[in-house]
């Protein structure tokens, strides 16, 4: 199988760490709606990840809601997905006590460049619903675009981008993407597929070097 998922550790109140693995890669992934757990996992990534001015930290973004099937009815942005190297956090908005300071900060520093597929509409909503905003996003599909050579990759997907820039093709299946993103409890097979998506969108940002743009 190309990609897994593995708990393993469900014994705290404030959070849940999983394993994923995809393509043999393994990703760290943690879960949770606890502020001081979101400032946890950025000091850690930021001191294993030291800036050194030249290019930019990529951070692969997405977000997750609740589908709605009324025109009238839009649901806010339920789960913040970021992904640096093989540590992705899942953030749940939605059940949070607060924002921290340090996810603010974290999202809107100049040296890093967040990278996803439709990011600026990601983004519009991330910043209508939680008043969350960043200071560099680059879309994979223009970007693809352009370093491939392939124009009809600035309408293509996160699967097709996967398979393009990487020859990795992943599935994600409706029943995922159409689930309830606003459950307290996300379950394994929605941890894992907001993970990969965080973590291909960086994989695909790092490969085409998005920092440089």
């Amino acid at each position: 199988m190309t990609v897994s998922i593995t708990a393993l550790d469900l014994s705290s109140e404030t959070h849940a760490l999983y394993e994923v693995i995809f393509f043999g890669d393994s990703v760290q992934t943690l879960v949770t709606n606890t502020p001081n757990i979101v400032d946890s996992w950025i000091q850690n990534v930021e001191s294993s990840n030291p800036h050194n001015g030249l290019d930019r930290l990529i951070v692969g973004l997405d977000v997750e809601w609740r589908p709605s099937f009324n025109p009238q009815i839009e649901n806010p942005v339920a789960t913040l997905q970021l992904c640096v190297g093989r540590s992705c956090l899942i953030f749940q908005l939605l059940h949070a006590p607060a924002i921290p300071a340090s996810l603010n900060a974290f999202l809107r520093n100049p040296g890093y460049t967040f990278v996803g597929v439709g990011i600026d509409d990601d983004l519009e909503k991330l910043v209508g619903d939680h008043g969350l905003g960043v200071s560099n996003a680059v879309d994979l599909r223009g970007l693809a675009a352009h370093e491939l050579n392939k124009m009809e990759l600035r309408n293509a997907g996160l699967k097709r981008l996967g398979l393009e820039v990487l020859g990795k093709e992943v599935q994600k299946p409706r029943r995922v993407t159409l689930s309830r993103w606003d459950n307290f409890y996300l379950s394994t097979d929605q941890v894992q597929y907001a993970c990969v998506d965080a973590f291909l969108s960086s994989e695909i940002g790092t490969t085409l070097n998005a920092s440089r743009r």
